[in-house]
Parts: C-alpha cells; structure tokens; sequence
C-alpha cells in the first residue's frame, strides 16, 4: 500500500435531482482512476461540515458509498478520510473495511480517526465524551481492529470496548493497510507509530515542518524507523486553466464562509486560505512541491471544493500533481 496521489470527494451538493447525484461520484473516481491518482476518498460524515457547507447540505454514508464505487472501478484504492472511531463498534468496523476488501479485491484502506463533530452525535444519539474519551476509545479500538484484520481472533475486556474471540473472516489478505488521520502531535502521531502504516496529517501548511520533527519523535519513542510510517497531507485545490478564473472560484469559496478575501489584511488572507493550493496546473504544482512535499511529506492527498464534479477536473489535478509523485 502506498498513498502518493489520492483523490477525496469532499461533498455532495452537484447540480441536479438525488437521482443524478451518484454517477457523478462514480465519474470522479473513474476520472481519478484514469489521471493516476492511487487512492479515492470519501469523508466519514452524516451532516456537511462546517467551513465546507451546512450540516443539511447532501452527504452520503461513506462504506455504503465505498462499496458501490468497488463494483465500478478496477484498480485505485478506497478509503474513508477518516473513519470516525465513535460512530461504529470497532469488531463491527473491522468486519466492514474487510467486507469492502473483498468486494474490491483487495483495494480497501481502513483509514481512522478519533472523532471530533459533536453536532453528528448529539443528532444521531452517540455517545461524543471529552476529547480524552474519545482517544482513549480510539487506543481501544485499535487495538482490537488490528488483530481482526490480521487473521487473529482477540479477545479484549477494556474500559469502552469488550469482544470474545472476534472472528473475521472471510479476509482477501492479512495486511489490509490501518491510516490514522488528524494532527494531535501527542496522541494522534503516538497512535499512529504504534498501529499505522500510513498517516495523513490535518493542519495548516505552515505547521508541517513542527508536524513531520513530532511524527518522528513519536515513532522514535517505540523504536520505530520513521522511515516506516508513510506521511500525506490533505490539501484544498482550486485550479483552473485560467489563473484569474481558480483566484475566483477561491473568493466565491472563502466568501460562503463569511470571509471576504478582498476586504482582508495579507496577513487574515493568508491564514484563512492556508490549506488552499490554488491557481493554474503550474501555480499548483509548484505551490504543493515547496509548500508539502519539500517539508518532508510523502503525498499529496487533494479535494477540488469547487468544481471536482464537473467533467475534466479532475484529469486536470492529475496531470498536474502526479509527474511531482
């Protein structure tokens, strides 16, 4: 498993009725899949997310999703960014990524993460806890999903979770790749040193330089070579043809924020479009090689926030970013 290129769908508000809303997710990931991109994604979420949208804007259940897109695509890997460990019992989660592993022959990701929209559980009755909770339930997790997707049967009587002999079968291969997801450079990396194979870290791109000095600590401290623990960073790109035409699809974006880049300081510009990789194939290309990949990072994961529907952008990332990977 390597995630050098991956692709994520970050939402589901396109033009036109429900009924046309999921061959244009099957058209990107074939899209994905044509321009070079290894790995496609789908956020594990039930409500839009703040920054993105609102919470009543379309979203669609990420395994469901995952699965269908198995059964139309023939070789990129599929993958939730991130799995939220609080919505699922994770016997039940290991079970799930393992099923979509078959369906797709052998293409599934388990990514996971700690969980953090509290929106999500108070609407849906899950159980959201302080932040302590929820890694603590995360450790847990792992530490019974791990083994179940290694062939194993544990049995585990923690403070969250309990299983007895937990079986998972059947199972296309014993080494279905874990990626934990976040930026907690404590918790999160520490997880991750210990039970991951890859890790995309979410934060500002002028934080990776702190961010890639922790993940070796973390994986230094269990005798780890950090060589070993892949690295990506989720990216926001806008591009365009045109220069002028992605700058402004990126003010019509920040705009729906309630930030107006034009009325802004340099300074609040910067910060509130520091994830954003935005201009031309070459403005973007160049902005991701210094910004990620010269800091340290293995791969580039992006989302086209403002027009990754429509025909021909994503082929248009592609070509861009993959010669850089």
């Amino acid at each position: 498993m390597t995630i050098r290129l991956g692709y994520q769908m970050p939402n589901f508000s396109y033009d036109g009725s429900v009924a046309e809303l999921f061959p244009q997710v099957i058209a990107q990931a074939r899209e994905a899949e044509a321009a070079g991109f290894d790995t496609a994604f789908v956020m594990d979420h039930f409500y839009q997310l703040p920054g993105i949208g609102k919470p009543d804007e379309p979203m669609l259940e990420a395994y469901s999703t995952l699965s269908a897109l198995a059964t139309a695509t023939d070789t990129i890997q599929l993958s939730a960014l991130v799995t939220g460990n609080t919505y699922r019992n994770p016997a039940i989660l290991a079970k799930t990524v393992t099923t979509l592993d078959v369906v797709s022959g052998g293409r599934a990701i388990l990514g996971i993460g700690a969980g953090w929209f509290e929106l999500e559980h108070q609407s849906f009755g899950l159980e959201f806890g302080t932040f302590t909770d929820r890694f603590e339930r995360l450790d847990e997790a792992l530490q019974i999903i791990e083994p179940m997707l290694r062939g194993q049967r544990p049995t585990f009587d923690g403070l969250w979770y309990q299983v007895d002999n937990a079986m998972n079968e059947p199972r296309i291969r014993d080494d279905l790749p874990i990626m934990l997801g976040g930026g907690g450079e404590k918790k999160t990396f520490g997880l991750a040193a210990q039970f991951a194979d890859h890790l995309n870290i979410i934060c500002d791109a002028k934080e990776l330089p702190r961010k890639v000095a922790a993940v070796q600590a973390r994986c230094e401290e269990v005798d780890r070579d950090p060589k070993d623990l892949e690295t990506s960073f989720l990216a926001f790109v806008i591009i365009d043809e045109d220069g002028d035409k992605a700058k402004e699809l990126q003010r019509e974006f920040v705009l729906k924020q309630g930030l107006d880049l034009t009325n802004l300081s340099e300074e609040d510009a910067a910060k509130a479009t520091d994830r954003h990789f935005c201009g031309t194939p070459d403005d973007v290309a160049e902005q991701v090689q210094k910004r990620v990949l010269d800091q340290g990072i293995d791969g580039i994961i992006i989302n086209l926030i403002t027009n990754g529907h429509q025909p021909g952008a994503v082929e248009l990332a592609g070509k861009a970013l993959k010669p850089l990977v």
